[in-house]
């Protein structure tokens, strides 16, 4: 009888060891927790429980029986849990995903009510008329020309997608003027020295000329300057130009409208001692810039607050800031000084848009967008679809509207020049500048 329990306890030891071993086995081999535990059922049922046999042949006769209706069960239990482990981890790592690497930090941005000024002015579909009102001025030539100016001779400047600096002259042929390169070229101005004064969003504040290029600035406190936005040049040769966000760059700006923090800035460069400074800051994407025509005070076109504001920069004011225009129909892009001392603001479609006021609304919402580049495309593409242009007094008082309500003509229209009695519209999303006689 001694003996006997010897050799079972033997045999028992034995398969412990046999057990442990396939275990070890099983975590260097990635082997499933199911077929371990059914191993280990078939060896304690087989010579650990007492009712098999004597020896190892036995136990291991025993692991090739076939699986009992419990095993089966067993094996069906854990496979269902394998099914729910991994849809959990799944689950899990999407949302540290959408939490811990998500490119934003977002903030709910709720969309101003609209002016109540706003509702005398329906859609007229003004800038839809083609060969009636609006002349498609370079089709085919010019790529995305977000920007327009014109100087003393009255030669039309633009900045478009291929990195090409291009010139409009009187005689109606156009120039390949300049080659900057990339595709982030967006604000151009006039110099009193005879330069192009440019927004290059990427390499920062350029000066173009017949001499050829040169970066005024790309750094302020010691910080690159990441989004160059809009520039203007007052009478004593003081630049001023935006930096639209000083976290995320042109190619991602619709980060920027998702995130809803206020980083952008207003900006000085002094050619005098070719300093940069900041002038405003905490804007919600510093946008289209211009100064009055007295140049007593600037505007600066705060998209994401659906807002411009005025900044004062001489008389009893001087330093001070105020709002000059807010709750408009959309967000401000590019604004232009008129001949007759008022504004052309160029109006970026963000209202009538549910989807894009619910994600607004919403934190997780937008970490969710930020981190589908399909989603990302599907709230540009929505952005894009029509083109609405404003004319504001001086008093910030809105004197007209113009618009494609469809897109069918013009969308994402991002600034409005006018000269000689004509109105120059520059798009992102255009292939020309449309070219509409003022009435």
């Amino acid at each position: 009888m001694v003996c006997a329990g010897k050799k079972r306890r033997k045999g028992n030891f034995w398969a412990l060891i046999s057990c442990s071993l396939t275990f070890a086995t099983a975590k260097v081999k990635l082997i499933s927790t199911t077929s371990f535990l059914l191993l280990l059922w078939r060896v304690v049922s087989a010579g650990c429980g007492g009712g098999g046999g004597d020896d190892d042949d036995e136990i291991l006769r025993s692991m090739t029986m076939p699986t009992p209706p419990a095993a089966r069960q067993l094996e069906a239990f854990l496979s269902a849990s394998r099914t729910r482990s991994f849809l959990l981890a799944c689950l899990l790592a999407f949302l540290v995903k959408i939490f811990f690497f998500s490119p934003i930090s977002p903030e709910p941005l709720g969309f101003p009510p609209l002016g109540s000024e706003f509702i005398n002015f329906p859609s007229n579909n003004v800038l839809q008329f083609v060969s009636q009102r609006i002349v498609k001025v370079g089709e085919g030539y010019v790529e995305g020309p977000e920007d327009i100016c014109v100087d003393k001779e009255g030669t039309i400047y633009t900045a478009t997608r291929d990195g090409w600096v291009k010139k409009l002259h009187r005689n109606g042929s156009w120039e390949n003027w300049k080659f900057i390169g990339g595709h982030s070229l967006l604000g151009v101005a006039t110099s009193s020295t005879g330069h192009i004064l440019l927004c290059d969003a990427d390499k920062g504040l350029l000066r173009v000329g017949e001499d050829g290029v040169a970066i005024l600035a790309s750094h302020v406190n010691g910080s690159k300057i990441r989004f160059v936005d809009d520039v203007i040049e007052s009478s004593d040769g003081t630049v001023y130009f935006s930096d639209a966000s000083t976290k995320f760059g042109f190619d991602v700006w619709h980060l920027d409208l998702l995130e809803a923090k206020p980083h952008g800035r207003l900006l000085k460069y002094d050619p005098s001692t070719k300093e940069t400074t900041i002038v405003l800051d905490n804007l919600r994407f510093a946008n289209g810039v211009a100064l009055s025509k007295d140049q007593d005070f600037l505007v600066v076109c705060e998209t994401w607050k659906f807002r411009c504001l005025k900044h004062w920069l001489k008389g009893e004011m001087k330093g001070k800031t105020e709002i000059f225009v807010d709750k408009l129909p959309g967000g401000p892009d590019n604004i232009n000084l008129a001949p007759d001392g008022s504004f052309w603001i160029a109006v970026l479609e963000l209202r009538n848009n549910p989807v894009l006021e619910l994600i607004n609304k919403s934190k997780l919402a937008k970490r969710f967008v930020a981190n589908f580049p399909k989603l990302k495309s599907n709230i540009i593409a929505s952005i894009m679809r029509k083109a609405t242009v404003m004319n504001v007094g001086i008093d910030g008082n809105v004197i007209k509207m113009l618009d494609d309500s469809s897109g069918e003509v013009m969308s994402f229209v991002t600034s409005a020049m006018e000269f000689e009695k004509q109105l120059y519209v520059g798009s992102l999303s255009s292939n020309f500048i449309g070219k509409l006689k003022l009435i």
